[in-house]
């Protein structure tokens, strides 16, 4: 899962039958011993992906082409494949440091041999990592369980570039408690992924999204459709700072606000977050809650400053992949 959803992450792998957690590690990661079927892990929603591993002693990767440790990688090649229909995986792709060392092609070419399996040069539906063990004890093989990671929606028929990914979409709906009387709005709805990972958890009284972008509320028509939620959401062509709607009329505000990287810039966002959130708090009911998530920290947390309306409850800082915005969830109070 990205790092800094952690315990959201541990909490969710926790109602999962037969799954003993091991000691919180490394962010990031989550460690387990699953003694149930494998496929009640594929309904992950924080988790990126989910791996098979296993653990070999053995000083070099180049041990791993001895027939014993062969063996046992094809084993656990099978144990994946035997959770898919038949011909699910075509393509074979190694994950590691040195990945085309004469060893390690080797290795993929005795695999791709015996699976069957072309070897993708960026990619595969089967993806292996080989890593050196934490402790510099050996070698940690891990092969992923589903040919796509748990993080590529099966619903996400469009896509928008600086889109919110799935985890941290449902992350948010999650930091928002949600409840079947919910009236949840999302302003800069964009593909749709916050609207649609919240009604995903369950249901919720009235969904609103809004863009101003007809590009963008087109994406977001195919992917909640796609999600079979099209008679429960209203995608609305309405400017988030100006909102055609009654004061204290909504109970929920989920945002992926313009970080002024691939979306918006800096400049812009300088009168567009203070305006955007006036009119969040115009909205929302006393006592209702935002959560947003923004990577402009420090104006966001003026803007808050500026507004006592918004009491900040709870801040996480998530890493996604060399950015690392933050996840606000603001109490909307009873009075300014």
């Amino acid at each position: 899962m990205p790092a800094g959803l952690d315990a959201l992450a541990r909490a969710e792998a926790q109602q999962i039958g037969g799954l003993r957690l091991d000691p919180a590690g490394e962010h990031g990661v989550i460690s387990a011993t699953m003694r149930g079927p494998l496929p009640a892990l594929f309904n992950l929603r924080c988790a990126i992906s989910v791996f098979l591993m296993r653990s070999f002693a053995i000083p070099r990767p180049r041990a791993l082409l001895g027939d014993e440790h062969f063996r046992t990688v094809l084993a656990m090649v099978e144990t994946v494949r035997r959770l898919h229909p038949a011909n699910t995986f075509q393509t074979l792709f190694l994950s590691a440091a040195g990945a085309e060392s004469s060893v390690l092609r080797r290795f993929k070419h005795e695999l791709s041999e015996r699976l069957g399996l072309a070897v993708g040069e960026e990619d595969g539906d089967l993806v292996l990592r080989l890593r050196p063990s934490p402790d510099r004890s050996g070698w940690d093989l891990l092969v992923r369980l589903t040919p796509r990671p748990l993080a590529t929606r099966p619903w996400r028929v469009c896509n928008r570039e600086g889109a919110l990914n799935g985890p941290v979409a449902h992350a948010m709906a999650l930091l928002s408690k949600p409840r079947a009387s919910d009236r949840v709005l999302n302003v800069g709805c964009g593909s749709g992924t916050l609207l649609i990972e919240r009604l995903l958890i369950g249901p919720a009284a009235q969904a609103i999204g809004c863009d101003t972008d007809p590009e963008a509320l087109a994406c977001a028509y195919r992917n909640v459709a796609a999600a079979g939620l099209s008679h429960k959401v209203d995608l609305r062509d309405w400017d988030a700072r100006q909102l055609p709607l009654a004061p204290a009329s909504i109970d929920v505000v989920l945002a992926d606000l313009p970080f002024g990287h691939l979306v918006g810039s800096h400049a812009s966002n300088l009168t567009l977050y203070p305006a955007l959130l006036r009119e969040a708090a115009r909205v929302t009911r006393p006592g209702g809650v935002a959560v947003f998530i923004s990577h402009e920290v420090r104006l966001m947390e003026r803007t808050l400053a500026e507004l006592p309306v918004w009491r900040s409850e709870q801040q996480l800082r998530v890493d996604l992949g060399g950015l690392y915005p933050r996840i606000f969830v603001l109490r909307r109070a009873d009075q300014a």
